[in-house]
């Protein structure tokens, strides 16, 4: 059964459950959304990330979650806290925040709403002193949702990931403190 983390007054935020890859693939696995993020996944890696995701979340409490909309009950977009896992990038273990929202729901707010509760998750109860998000120049829609939410570009933290073509190099980070993220609220 899955645990809710946080409501919005619109979005339950809960824990992926073991049967939750077939509606993963179905909802959120397109091209449209998946094309800043390495295109369509196959299966077994959508059941990699979500068996990663909820051994994350029994070792650390804390992990990505599926952003269920209350008006209809349907799973909107996944969003949450995990470890920057990414070998190439030089600040492996920091906590990573980031969201996907299914096309039909684009431009309704739900990322913005859902990542400030997952800030409030971050900072109150997993005691992060810093989260990072990742992304390219070429998704501005992300990182204007970064500077939205007040964090800070770290030029510091890009790297070139030669799985993503050269118009989603380099990864860019932006990264927000406890102290930033309570002077912005």
């Amino acid at each position: 059964m899955a645990d809710i983390i946080a409501e919005t007054d619109r979005l339950v935020l809960r824990t992926i459950e073991d049967g939750d890859v077939a509606l993963q693939d179905r909802v959120l696995n397109t091209p449209a959304v998946m094309a800043r993020l390495g295109g369509v996944k196959e299966l077994h890696e959508i059941e990699a990330k979500h068996a990663k995701s909820r051994a994350l979340y029994a070792q650390h409490g804390f992990s990505f979650l599926f952003m269920i909309e209350k008006a209809t009950g349907e799973m909107v977009g996944h969003c949450g806290i995990k470890q920057v896992d990414n070998p190439l990038a030089p600040n492996v273990g920091d906590h990573e925040i980031g969201w996907l929202v299914r096309e039909d729901r684009w431009r309704r707010g739900y990322a913005e709403e859902a990542m400030r509760a997952v800030l409030e998750w971050a900072f109150l109860r997993v005691q992060a002193p810093h989260v990072v998000a990742l992304t390219s120049h070429a998704n501005a829609g992300s990182w204007k949702l970064m500077e939205k939410l007040g964090m800070v570009r770290r030029e510091d933290l890009d790297f070139t990931d030669p799985a993503f073509g050269a118009e989603d190099n380099p990864t860019i980070q932006y990264s927000l403190t406890r102290d930033q993220w309570e002077s912005a609220k």
